[in-house]
């Protein structure tokens, strides 16, 4: 009797170890399932190209993800996506919003789908926005750790940093919002940006000091006190550079009235030029590949 109680017992401690094991192994075949994609790519447009009214347009990344395998997931962010104070929200307001909406897609994606891989994916404002979740992840202050993320594809970053890794051909300047204080930490090596040279937005030289400090006031536009540490750090960067370089005289002569109908054929010539928006046809290497391109063949490899 007390030898089928023991094998009874016995029993039972293999049928729980089945059920448990059924369990990881009903994970693993779970994940295969199309709900939990093998890589979700969470892609952020840039300013205009969406609005919080209506489902997200894809608009210049569409390139990027149209096409890819079938076990990748892309979800659009949606935001304000607007610049300036006579839109519906100022530049740090709107990337806040999208920077705060990519991450909750993050997180779902996440908490839902544990082996899924994450990718992010932005154009200007988007990129702006995607490059700082990328940070957070980097630094430890993410949603998700930096072994989920597999790919982070920046096009046209505001607060790209010279040493970031740049597709295509050397492009001298930071972002007009200056670099990110910290960098990407241990998301570097699976982030890749790409400029476009005469790109303003992503490439403005460093003795710019005027456009340096207007891009620090646009990133700080809607301050958060979380973030004072680092808004006096940029700040503080910027003005250390000034001294180092001339210092207010310099700032001042960059000022004159000369200098300002200077900046404004600049800006002109610039705008002209489309090249901020032709990133479709982009070449970022000896074959011809688009930046856009570029992005999707990424995406689809790490897939």
């Amino acid at each position: 009797m007390r030898s089928k109680i023991i094998a009874a017992l016995l029993g039972a401690v293999v049928a729980a170890s089945g059920v448990v094991a059924g369990g990881v192994v009903g994970g693993a075949v779970a994940q295969a399932d199309p709900a939990c994609p093998s890589l979700y790519v969470v892609a952020i447009p840039g300013t205009w190209e969406t609005t919080t009214g209506r489902a997200p347009g894809p608009g210049m990344l569409s390139d990027a993800t149209d096409g890819l395998p079938s076990n990748v997931q892309v979800d659009y962010v949606s935001y304000a996506a607007t610049a300036f104070p006579w839109e519906s929200e100022v530049y740090g307001r709107s990337k806040k919003q999208a920077t705060d909406n990519g991450r909750g897609l993050i997180q779902a994606m996440a908490q839902r789908c544990g082996n899924t891989r994450i990718a992010l994916l932005g154009y200007s404002q988007g990129a702006d926005a995607a490059g700082d979740l990328a940070a957070e992840i980097g630094t430890g202050l993410g949603v998700i750790p930096p072994t989920k993320l597999a790919a982070v594809g920046l096009i046209s970053d505001p607060r790209r940093s010279e040493s970031d890794a740049l597709v295509g051909p050397f492009v001298p300047g930071n972002g007009a919002g200056g670099p990110r204080i910290g960098g990407f930490g241990l998301s570097s090596s699976q982030t890749r940006t790409i400029c476009a040279i005469g790109d303003l937005y992503c490439s403005t030289p460093k003795d710019d000091f005027v456009t340096r400090f207007a891009g620090f006031l646009a990133q700080s536009s809607d301050p958060s006190p979380a973030q004072f540490s680092r808004y006096t750090q940029e700040a503080l960067a910027i003005f250390n550079d000034l001294m180092l370089s001339g210092g207010i005289p310099l700032l001042q002569s960059q000022l004159s009235d000369p200098a300002n109908e200077k900046r404004a054929e600049q800006l002109e010539q610039f705008y002209r030029s489309q090249v901020h928006t032709d990133y479709r046809n982009y070449s970022v290497d000896g074959s011809g590949t688009s930046a856009t391109r570029w992005m999707r063949n990424w995406l689809r490899d790490a897939a």
